[in-house]
């Protein structure tokens, strides 16, 4: 008759289990590895890995709502709820495999945009991360599986007359497109300025509020990065401006609504849509763009007005100079150009220096 031994435990929490063995060599063999893994720290209990990521991803996203934006919290509430939950939602966390998630990422990469598959990615891979973290998984499989690459940007850029002609059509809003494709504000910070917030001597604009409109409604709170920022324009944009405050108090919205809230990004059949198609009527090369493509405007003005990337990283408020010149790296091609030419010439000075 065979003999069954048994052999018991106590979790880093003080949870007792209890593991069945056929031989006591074998009982003593895993209670080593026990004792050896919690001086590691590396404990995992058996009935951790019973629960689900179905029954972990709500969590998951409460946790987020404190640090993250209103819009990145909705991309990574959407990937949960269409793509995560419903392949993964009934799957225990022990039993994820890394060849299980390269498979489903590979099949969403045949439906889906890279952005999309990334973010459902990162959905995953954060829920089993905290798992790491609490002891209840050793390892997180879905780190290191390869990720389909970003499309490569393709941003617009208007020149200077496309700009003062979008500008003129543009009506009420000519101080607006203007600042947007200067001062290179996000949409949701222009939107939330205030009269009070302009400097019209010293033409500075103060940004510190962001009104975000998301899944229909709007979310008004910090600048991205949490970070008070003031950018600087010309006096074409500050004259652009004062028209559009006239008339109004210093506490009002610049460009309130028609029902005096927030504006929200324009889109079809927006004002901004009627002004650029009949810019496209009197010049048939006029490019199709959106808001956003006016603040990549800003960049290529302030680029080829000799700004080097920190500067242009401060006014678009952007992370990091390394992310400004991964944005717009395009537009930077040119300096390649200048500082061959600048090198040359001082091989020249120096080579007839010797002579």
């Amino acid at each position: 008759m065979q003999r069954v031994t048994r052999y018991a435990t106590a979790s880093p929490t003080g949870k007792q289990t209890t593991k069945r063995f056929e031989t006591m060599r074998d009982a003593k063999a895993f209670a080593n590895k026990v004792e050896v893994d919690k001086a590691k720290g590396e404990y995992v209990s058996p009935s951790s890995g019973r629960v689900t990521i179905g029954e972990l991803g709500p969590a998951w996203l409460d946790r987020q709502r404190g640090h993250m934006k209103p819009s990145s919290y909705r991309s990574y509430e959407n990937a949960w709820r269409i793509h995560v939950m419903p392949r993964w939602g009934a799957t225990r966390t022990t039993s994820v495999r890394f060849t299980d998630v390269q498979a489903w990422l590979s099949e969403l990469s045949g439906q889906r945009g890279a952005v999309t598959v990334r973010f459902a990615h990162a959905v995953l891979a954060n829920i089993l991360d905290d798992c790491v973290r609490d002891r209840m998984l050793a390892t997180n499989v879905a780190r290191g599986v390869r990720l389909p690459k970003r499309p490569p940007r393709n941003n617009v850029y208007l020149t200077g007359k496309q700009l003062n002609l979008l500008a003129d059509e543009a009506g009420r809003y000519r101080g607006l497109v203007l600042l947007l494709a200067v001062g290179g504000p996000r949409f949701g910070e222009a939107a939330a300025l205030r009269v009070s917030d302009v400097d019209f001597l010293r033409r500075r604009i103060a940004l510190h509020t962001n009104a975000v409109y998301v899944g229909g409604t709007f979310v008004v709170g910090t600048l991205k990065g949490n970070k008070n920022r003031t950018i600087r324009v010309p006096s074409q944009v500050t004259d652009a401006l004062a028209v559009a405050c006239e008339g109004t108090d210093r506490d009002e919205l610049i460009w309130p609504s028609t029902s005096g809230g927030y504006l929200k990004p324009p889109g079809e059949g927006s004002w901004l849509s009627g002004a650029v198609a009949r810019c496209q009527s009197a010049d048939p090369t006029f490019p199709r763009i959106t808001a956003h493509s006016l603040r990549h405007t800003a960049a290529s003005l302030a680029i080829h007005a000799g700004a080097n990337p920190k500067v242009v990283q401060r006014m678009l408020g952007h992370e990091s100079a390394a992310m400004t010149l991964d944005i717009y790296a395009d537009l930077f091609e040119s300096d390649l150009d200048a500082v061959a030419d600048a090198v040359g010439d001082v091989l020249k000075m120096c080579s007839r220096g010797a002579q």
